[in-house]
């Protein structure tokens, strides 16, 4: 089943990878960025070759979207983001696993300083 990774962010200020650029990433040690690094790296690795990666993307700053709603005149542009929220979504990783319990402990390897993790189902 797949299941999709999303990272959400503080868009202030935006940059990839997110932690580099969140306070609390920004308060961690070089050696510690190095450490998450390859451990990332290993990740990556290991999941590319078990099949369980399909793809990945990080997404521009929230600021560069436009929204389209429909309205009884037409479809209405607006810019973006949707929601004056403090967390965005930074980017997405495609996944699939053969149960969610294997999703669950992928997905919690994802997390890192200042960011949240969501998985969920692909329908």
């Amino acid at each position: 089943m797949k299941y999709l990774i999303l990272i959400h962010s503080n868009p202030e200020p935006w940059g990839h990878p997110t932690m580099a650029y969140t306070a609390e990433g920004r308060a961690l040690s070089a050696e510690c960025h190095q450490q998450m690094n390859a451990d990332f790296e290993r990740l990556m690795t290991e999941l590319s070759a078990s099949g369980e990666f399909v793809t990945a993307e990080a997404l521009a700053a929230p600021t560069s979207s436009k929204l389209y709603r429909s309205t009884p005149g037409g479809t209405v542009k607006t810019d973006g983001p949707y929601a004056e929220a403090k967390e965005h979504l930074a980017g997405f990783f495609l996944i699939d696993c053969a149960t969610r319990q294997r999703a669950e402990e992928i997905a919690a390897q994802f997390v890192t300083p200042g960011d949240t993790v969501e998985l969920r189902p692909v329908m």
